[in-house]
C-alpha cells in the first residue's frame, strides 16, 4: 500500500514539485501498489493518477458542492444502515478503502458510525424489516474486513429469511485484485443460498490488467453476477472513445457495464464536473458505437429521490 507522495512519484517516475500537491490534504493519498503499477510513468495527466492524486484545486470551495451530496445522512436511520429504497438496505460494513478516489461522495462521511456494533445492531434491525428482499454490503469497502469477518456477515443475512438477494459493492477487485481472490470467500458466495452481485468500481479500461481478469473469473466461476459502475470525471474517462473501450475490456473480463454516474457534487470534487450537456453528448455517441448491453446507463443521484434519476436530452 503506498500512502507517501513521495513513494508514489518515486514508482511513476515524477518529480512532486511539478505537481500541484496538497500535500497536507485532510483526506490523504492511499492507493495499493496495483493500482499504482498501471499509471504510465513520467505522465502528470495519466487518467489513473487523476484519480487518486491530491490536487490543490480540492481546497476550492465551489457553490453546490457540499460534505452530502446525496442526502446519506438523512437516510441513516441508524449508525450503520442507510435505507434509501424501496425493497433494499445498504449496511456500511467497513470505515475504510482499499484506495482514496478522490471524488468519492463519501469522502466526508462520519465513518466513526460503522463499527462492529453497529452493522450488527443494523443487521438485527434486517430481521424485523420484512419489506426488505436485497441487502447491499457497502463501506467504505467491505473488502477491507477479514476474510472471515466478511464470512459472518454473509452468513447472518443467509439467515435472514425475507432476504433473498445480496450485493456487495467493492473497488477491490479492481485496484487490488490480490486482496480480492479469497478462496474461502467465494467458496461461502457458491453455495449460499441467497442470490449474489458483485458490483466493480472502474472508470477507466487501463485499471484492468491480467490479475483483475483473473479475480474476476474467480467470482464469476462462484455464480456470481458481475456488474460495473463508473463515475464521468473530466479529464480520466470524459469521451466515447475511453468509455466504449471500458465496455468493452469490462466485457472480456467478464463484467457488464451497470451505471456511469454523473459526478456527485461532493466538496472537493469540483475539478473533475462535467456539465449535462456535455455528458449527454458522450451518451449519445456510446450509444451509436456500441450494442445496447454493452451501454452503461447515464445516471444522477438526487438526495431525496426514490430512485436514480436517468439522463436525458432535456436535462
Amino acid at each position: 500500500m503506498i500512502q507517501s507522495i513521495e513513494q508514489l512519484c518515486d514508482l511513476i517516475e515524477l518529480a512532486p514539485e511539478t505537481l500541484a500537491l496538497d500535500i497536507d490534504s485532510p483526506f490523504p493519498l492511499k492507493v495499493p501498489k496495483h493500482f499504482a503499477q498501471q499509471i504510465e510513468k513520467g505522465q502528470p495527466n495519466d487518467p489513473l493518477l487523476r484519480q487518486i492524486l491530491p490536487d490543490l484545486a480540492e481546497r476550492q470551495p465551489v457553490p453546490g458542492f457540499v460534505a452530502d451530496p446525496v442526502g446519506d445522512l438523512q437516510s441513516n436511520p441508524q449508525p450503520g444502515l442507510i435505507h434509501k429504497y424501496h425493497g433494499r438496505a445498504l449496511l456500511i460494513a467497513s470505515p475504510r478503502c482499499d484506495i482514496h478516489c478522490r471524488y468519492c461522495f463519501r469522502r466526508h462521511f462520519p465513518y466513526e458510525q460503522a463499527k462492529k456494533q453497529h452493522w450488527q445492531a443494523a443487521i438485527d434491525t434486517l430481521k424485523n424489516a420484512t419489506d426488505i428482499e436485497e441487502v447491499i454490503l457497502s463501506g467504505g469497502d467491505p473488502m477491507t474486513l477479514s476474510e472471515n469477518a466478511l464470512i459472518d456477515v454473509i452468513g447472518e443475512l443467509e439467515a435472514i429469511p425475507h432476504l433473498t438477494t445480496l450485493r456487495i459493492h467493492s473497488r477491490t477487485p479492481v485496484v487490488a485484485p490480490e486482496r480480492a481472490n479469497r478462496p474461502q470467500l467465494l467458496a461461502k458466495l457458491s453455495q449460499s443460498r441467497l442470490q449474489t452481485v458483485l458490483v466493480v468500481h472502474c472508470n477507466h479500461p487501463n485499471e484492468l490488467s491480467e490479475q483483475t481478469a483473473d479475480c474476476l473469473q474467480a467470482y464469476r466461476s462462484a455464480g456470481v453476477t458481475l456488474l460495473n459502475q463508473s463515475v464521468l470525471l473530466k479529464g480520466v474517462n470524459d469521451s466515447a472513445d475511453t468509455l466504449a473501450a471500458l465496455s468493452k475490456k469490462l466485457f472480456r473480463q467478464g463484467v457488464l457495464p451497470y451505471y456511469c454516474h454523473l459526478l456527485d457534487k461532493v466538496a472537493g470534487a469540483g475539478d473533475f464536473d462535467i456539465e449535462k450537456a456535455q455528458a449527454w453528448a458522450i451518451f449519445e455517441q456510446l450509444r451509436r458505437r456500441l450494442p445496447g448491453y454493452l451501454v452503461p446507463r447515464f445516471v444522477e443521484e438526487i438526495a431525496g429521490e426514490p430512485y436514480k434519476t436517468l439522463l436525458t436530452e432535456t436535462d
